[in-house]
């Protein structure tokens, strides 16, 4: 079996190798590089499982390699090291579509549980089964162009609507709690409300369902979620064709 891969973008010297040590020590194979360019670098050649991003970079910061990754891949976790405390970079950088953060200085116990965490996350959703493209409804989804398109009409994908999609399809059928579905899309440490959830699910209707305000891909579970009937039921609920036809 490969080891798992995670790549680790930090200027510092002694802090970059103490975590490569850290992380071989657990078996992974670590990735280092010593500015953002590099780090994107060995992203597009050695496409590792998990990105370690120090936001304070020269080049390239860890914000802007975030951004680079994203525009091309909504799956690879990317938890971002830095140094400030201020609520506004960790909110810009969830926002830019990591999954986690973490501040300096941290403990080790804690980084390697904030690792695992995201690589079950990952391992659980499994996206490697999900085609690309795939039907979502009567929509085509087209996973590595962040798009996709309905009755001829395109249109593009944030990150968090794309891991909202990929979310509903590997659990077609199944009531998806919003705590679920925020924690998949926005990481654990999001600090929003699910308010933000139900603005995304009233962009992706928009998108995706054919009649948006009366929703049959994406349904409304009350006081718990959201269901995705999936493409073999979105349309449970067309009348009997023997029956007459009734007005909306």
């Amino acid at each position: 079996m490969n080891p798992i891969k995670i790549l680790v973008a930090e200027d510092d010297a002694s802090l970059r190798q103490g975590l490569v040590d850290l992380l071989e020590d657990e078996g992974y194979q670590a990735l280092a590089a010593a500015d953002g360019e590099t780090a994107l670098h060995l992203y597009a050649e050695q496409h590792p499982n998990l990105l370690l991003l120090d936001v304070m970079m020269p080049g390239r910061s860890g914000f802007e390699v975030c951004r680079k990754v994203r525009q091309g891949d909504s799956v690879t976790p990317i938890i971002l090291l830095t140094a400030k405390g201020e609520e506004i970079d960790k909110v810009v950088g969830l926002e830019l579509g990591a999954d986690d953060y973490i501040t300096k200085p941290f403990g080790l116990h804690e980084l390697r549980a904030r690792i695992k965490v995201q690589l079950r996350r990952m391992s659980k959703a499994c996206p490697q089964s999900i085609p690309d493209p795939f039907r979502f409804g009567a929509a085509l989804i087209e996973r590595n162009q962040m798009q996709g398109s309905l009755q001829g009409n395109s249109f593009r994908l944030s990150v968090r609507e794309l891991k909202l999609l990929e979310m509903f399809y590997l659990h077609a059928g199944e009531v998806l709690s919003r705590d679920t579905l925020l924690n998949h899309a926005w990481g654990i440490n999001y600090q929003g409300t699910t308010r933000t959830l139900d603005q995304h699910i009233v962009q992706l209707r928009r998108k995706v369902e054919e009649c948006p305000d009366q929703p049959r891909v994406i349904q409304t579970a009350h006081g718990i979620g959201y269901r995705y009937a999936g493409a073999d039921q979105n349309r449970w609920a067309l009348p009997n064709p023997s029956s007459p036809i009734k007005g909306r």
